[in-house]
């Protein structure tokens, strides 16, 4: 044992105070970092999301995503190069899958359907903002005013359509 290391607890009153900051939040989400640096070769955050906040569509071209939903639901969604949607699933306590992991170079994006929803994401660090994710050109940026309608159509799109 790391003489004076200690374990990190994560509490229920850390993720009911992560849901509540997102819902103040101009983007309507928030995360937690528990791994120490930017540097740490294993990136491990909660995100907390409310309905409305806007995970654009995006890849990271050599690094895999992993994530358990562990509070709420989200939609998350997978696209080919063109917009099409390829899969769509549910996930969340309550329902089929809890968890996934999307491999490298796959678009994806999230829909939070429930207003208390939280996931922990673990991810290959380091993170390096430069080449962290690639956002998908066929969808808005965040903030512009083509995104209220982008995720209008994502929030109904099924395997097959197209979405930009």
């Amino acid at each position: 044992m790391i003489k004076g290391a200690r374990m990190k607890v994560i509490t229920s009153d850390l993720i009911d105070d992560l849901i509540v900051r997102a819902g103040t939040n101009v983007r309507r989400r928030i995360n937690h970092n528990v791994h120490e640096s930017p540097s740490d070769p294993v990136q491990r955050l909660f995100v907390a999301a409310r309905p409305g906040s806007y995970f654009r569509p995006h890849r990271h071209p050599i690094k895999w995503e992993f994530a358990v939903v562990i509070r709420g639901r989200f939609d998350v969604m997978l696209f080919d190069d063109t917009g099409c949607v390829t899969e769509r699933h549910s996930v969340g306590p309550g329902s089929d899958a809890v968890g996934f992991e999307i491999p490298p170079d796959v678009w994806h994006s999230w829909i939070p359907t429930a207003d208390d929803s939280v996931f922990l994401e673990v991810k290959q660090g380091p993170y390096d903002a430069q080449t962290a994710a690639e956002f998908a050109a066929w969808s808005p940026s965040e903030g512009t005013s083509a995104v209220g309608a982008f995720v209008e159509r994502l929030k109904v799109a099924k395997a097959g359509h197209h979405v930009d």
